[in-house]
Parts: C-alpha cells; sequence; structure tokens
C-alpha cells in the first residue's frame, strides 16, 4: 500500500454574497502530494494550480498567507480536469494522509460541486498526521502548526511553507520519521459521507478506546432512541455493560455515561451530535476504560449538569410568573 500525503491551498469569497458560497465556500485552488511507498520512501509527486471558476478574486488572507496572484491561477487548469488526473495519479491500494482533518471533506465538498464521484460513500479512513504527531510527541490532544513540528524535529526548512506542494512534502517526512509503526493504526475518519445504513456505520477499536459513527437521523431525539447509539458494550470483552450513570447531557451536542465492566473495571462513553449537510443528525461515540478518580468526575459533571437545568427552570418560572 502506498500513502498519498495531500495538502491542498482553497480561496473563499471576500463578501460572502455569491450564491455558491454556501454550496462552496471553500474553492480548491492548489493541490500538492508526495507518494511514499510501503518502506515511507518518497516515490513520486504532484503539484497543480487550478483555475477558478467562482471567485475570481483573491481573499485578502488568502493572497497574504500563501503569496499567489489570480493572474497566476488564471494558468492552470479546470477542477475536473486537475482532480481527475490528480485521483488517477494515487493509484488503486493507498491510504490519504493529511495534516489535520479538513482537506480531504474540502476535496469531495469541491468533486460533488463539479459534479465528479466522491471518494467514498462512505466515511473515509485516513492518517491525520498532525494528530499523530501529538500522541508520539506531545499529550495526543494539542493540534500544533506545520511549521511548529517541523522547528520540533530539528528538520531543515529547505523550502518556503504555506503552498500545498510544501506542505505535503513537510509532513511526508514527519510521516515517515515517527519513532512508532503502530501509530498509523491509529486512523481517523472523513465524515463528509455519512452512513445511509447500519450496514455502513463505523465500528473501530483502538488501543485505548473504541469508536461508533452511526448512521444519519432525522433529529437528536430518533439519534438518542437508537438501541446501538446509547448502549455501552466493553469493547475489550464485549459484554453489554449496566450504566451507572445513565446518559446525560451537559449542553445541547455532547452526551456521557458512565458503565462498569467486572473484568475491567469504569468504562466512559461519550457521544457527539453533528449535523449533517441536509440538516439531519449522526452520532460519534466514543467508549474508554478510565479510573476510578475518572469515573468520580463524571458523577460530578452529572451534578453540575443537574444543578444547570434546576437554575435554568427557576429563570424561566421568574420570567413567567
Amino acid at each position: 500500500m502506498n500513502y498519498i500525503i495531500m495538502d491542498l491551498e482553497w480561496n473563499q469569497s471576500n463578501t460572502g454574497m455569491e450564491k455558491e458560497a454556501k454550496e462552496l465556500p471553500f474553492e480548491i485552488i492548489e493541490i500538492g502530494a508526495i507518494k511514499l511507498n510501503s518502506e515511507h520512501k518518497m516515490i513520486d509527486e504532484f503539484s497543480e494550480l487550478i483555475r477558478p471558476v467562482v471567485y475570481k478574486e483573491m481573499h485578502h488572507i488568502t493572497r497574504k498567507l500563501i503569496h499567489l496572484q489570480i493572474e497566476e491561477l488564471e494558468k492552470g487548469r479546470p477542477f475536473r480536469e486537475v482532480a481527475g488526473e490528480f485521483l488517477d495519479w494515487c493509484g488503486e491500494d493507498y491510504m490519504f494522509c493529511t495534516w489535520g482533518p479538513s482537506d480531504l471533506s474540502e476535496l469531495q465538498r469541491n468533486l460533488k460541486f463539479h459534479g465528479m464521484e466522491l471518494l467514498s460513500e462512505r466515511p473515509l479512513a485516513f492518517l491525520d498526521i498532525q494528530k499523530l504527531f501529538s500522541i508520539a510527541y506531545e499529550d495526543g490532544k494539542s493540534r500544533r502548526s506545520l511549521e511548529y513540528a517541523v522547528d520540533f524535529l530539528n528538520m531543515e526548512k529547505d523550502i518556503p511553507f504555506h503552498r500545498a506542494f510544501s506542505d505535503a512534502y513537510y509532513s511526508a517526512r514527519i510521516l515517515a520519521g515517527l519513532p512508532d509503526p503502530e501509530l498509523e493504526k491509529m486512523v481517523s475518519y472523513d465524515v463528509f459521507s455519512i452512513p445511509k445504513c447500519r450496514e455502513d456505520e463505523v465500528h473501530v477499536v483502538f488501543d485505548k478506546y473504541a469508536k461508533y459513527i452511526s448512521r444519519e437521523f432525522a433529529d437528536k431525539a430518533e439519534a438518542m432512541a437508537d438501541k446501538e447509539v446509547v448502549s455501552t458494550r466493553c469493547y475489550l470483552c464485549h459484554r453489554n455493560l449496566k450504566k451507572k450513570i445513565r446518559w446525560f447531557s451537559p449542553n445541547a451536542r455532547h452526551y456521557y455515561s458512565l458503565a462498569f465492566c467486572d473484568q475491567h473495571g469504569y468504562m466512559k462513553g461519550k457521544i457527539r451530535i453533528r449535523k449533517t449537510e441536509d440538516e439531519k443528525v449522526y452520532v460519534v461515540k466514543t467508549l474508554k476504560l478510565i479510573s476510578e478518580e475518572e469515573a468520580g468526575k463524571i458523577a460530578g459533571r452529572q451534578d453540575r449538569a443537574r444543578e444547570l437545568r434546576r437554575e435554568r427552570r427557576r429563570q424561566h418560572k421568574r420570567k413567567t410568573s
């Protein structure tokens, strides 16, 4: 299998008044990529400018950041032509790798806008090198800039940053130098395409947690009524666990629960409710085994959520009385 380390540059509206602004908020103007083989050796590269059709003026921040003029882009080729050539160049057996989570969604959004086939009809596994850098060298939660990572690793900065090819080049060097090959099992999922049926839902188990990405639901109430969504199954012994604390929400988008496995201990559940492109919802659920001390924090969070609800009711009562 090859690795396609990809970076995109895009332009956007200066006004937000274009009718396409909602459908295509970011128009891709450059694709850069490095191809690594299974041994992490660079075997090929791709770099192309794209002639814009939606935003014919450079956004002022984009112009300062990537030092491209609209006149240069006018010499580029159409998106359909460049994107088609890029996907052919990727080959048959490969995995996308990007610095951060947004590039694949924007690529698919641009493919859809131009009437091209999407990369996948379900969530697409990829390697988020930014996340892997954090896991390898920091706390696993922080998200650093690409230039920070290059400086941290004392890499030679032999080409400028903030162009698609150069950022792909540096990202590829970071991926190739990761200290533990097992990190590549920590895949991320681009969710531009949501599962349309139960068979397409994502269930994946990592070393320290499990993740589930649901099909789409009409609304939050329908999602939280689904048995699979609210289940708390131990991802090590696969037993359904009785909840110590049922699902509760400290806000409108996140839910938490606490269950206990006789064999493996306390397990925290977290549900994030996310909206789809057509205003429906889907669920990303993570289950993680935690310490007794961390379990106590979940109970404290539930107490604070209850107090918040009571306070809202008191305020509502005062306003309506």
